[in-house]
């Protein structure tokens, strides 16, 4: 049985590959160094000529670290790479806490090793070269510090709480565990703007002035009380812009990079602002953070009924079943599961921001929300073009045609 894991393991991770592959070849069929009819009045042909250069950049840049991802995933299964790591884990400690703690930590925190080059690369030379780049290495340094930090602290602490739960509970763990994944999810949901995004950038209320007066005064008219717009320093590590929506309740804000108010007209802006109060008006956020709540409890109590099922460790090269074992080998096994699941949430992410466009093109201005639209695509060279049979698989917001098509009907 073991073995019929462990090939369906090898199967299930090659075919992945294999399938994204074939998803990117079928985007390199729409490269054009002629600018298409479809985007006159978005792009100009020297313009798109640096687009098409930049996805061609990418593509080649993602053939490559993905490539290196497999490869790497491939040698851990094929030598027992797993199987080692969980030896020397247990050699060092026996508690199964401690143990599981040490496997998880050791294995992210090499692989994030392994590929920091790949980053680096990508930020200081492929980012660079387009124009988007204004990282520093001291920025990137303390960014890789700080996420290894938070990852020890909260994902550490999350991750040692589940075994401990698991050990004491068996497979009743998953009840406890989503339970207390649930309570972390919601405080994160309505705290992150707060706790987390100020290790990283700096954020500020927005300056009281025009923008903020036409902000106020739209959301007046559509009856939302907002009270916190702030603005983000994301020009510290790129030109790209940007806009979002955290929060619930009372900690709900809105917050803009400072690129985008560089970028956009008032009027865009208050469009952008207003697509965002869509999605809380038609309430995306809550229906998002249920979904991905209802999605960890089925998660875990699939784990439960196989987590002590030793043919997962075994499949793995460990003859004694652990936790940190069987949670590898059912991630893998899992995830075509969660591709179809993922499927699923992009079609409805789409359907959202459809949602949101027609919100903010009947209360607001859909000329506008068009323009801002056109504005940031061509600023951060998107491809307008993908693929469609890609798009289903890969894309959480319809294409840009797609939402201009859409936006239409406002405008007729």
């Amino acid at each position: 049985m073991h073995l019929m894991l462990f090939y369906l393991i090898l199967v299930i991770v090659t075919a992945d590959f294999m399938f994204e592959r074939i998803l990117d070849y079928l985007n390199t069929t729409r490269w054009s160094d002629n600018l298409p009819d479809t985007l006159n009045g978005i792009y100009d042909a020297e313009k798109y000529k640096k687009q098409q250069a930049y996805e061609r950049v990418n593509h080649r840049f993602g053939m490559l670290t993905s490539s290196f991802s497999f490869l790497l995933i491939m040698l851990m299964l094929l030598f027992s790479g797993f199987s080692i790591l969980n030896s020397l884990t247990l050699g060092i400690s026996s508690h199964p806490v401690v143990s599981a703690l040490l496997f998880f930590g050791i294995l992210m925190f090499a692989s994030d090793l392994l590929t920091t080059p790949f980053s680096i690369y990508d930020t200081f030379r492929i980012e660079a070269k387009f124009g988007f780049n204004t990282t520093t290495p001291k920025t990137f340094f303390f960014d890789k510090i700080k996420g290894w930090l938070l990852t020890a602290v909260i994902g550490g602490g999350i991750l040692a709480f589940i075994v401990w739960i698991y050990l004491k509970t068996g497979v009743m763990f998953w009840i406890y565990s989503w339970i207390a994944v649930s309570v972390f999810s919601v405080f994160m949901s309505m705290f992150y703007s707060n706790l987390i995004v100020p290790l990283f950038n700096k954020q500020k209320p927005l300056d009281q002035g025009e923008l903020r007066d036409a902000i106020e005064s739209f959301s007046r008219s559509v009856g939302f009380r907002l009270k916190d717009v702030y603005v983000i320093d994301g020009s510290k590590r790129s030109t790209k812009a940007n806009a979002y929506f955290t929060g619930l309740g009372k900690k709900k804000r809105i917050v803009l990079y400072d690129t985008l108010i560089g970028e956009l007209e008032i009027s865009e802006l208050v469009a952008v602002l207003a697509h965002e109060i869509g999605h809380y008006r038609k309430r995306h956020v809550l229906q998002g953070l249920f979904i991905s709540l209802l999605q960890t409890g089925i998660v875990l109590y699939i784990f439960s009924v196989f987590a002590g099922n030793r043919n997962l460790s075994l499949a793995l090269g460990v003859g004694e079943p652990n936790f940190q074992m069987a949670m590898v080998a059912f991630g893998i096994l899992y995830s075509p599961v969660s591709f179809v699941l993922g499927l699923f949430m992009n079609m409805l992410s789409r359907r959202n921001e459809f949602q949101a466009d027609d919100f903010a093109g009947k209360n607001y201005s859909a000329g506008a929300l068009a323009s801002a639209l056109k504005k940031l695509s061509v600023r951060n060279l998107s491809n307008l073009t993908p693929h469609p049979v890609y798009v289903f698989f890969h894309y959480s917001h319809p294409t840009l045609l797609q939402r201009l098509e859409n936006l239409k009907k406002f405008n007729p």
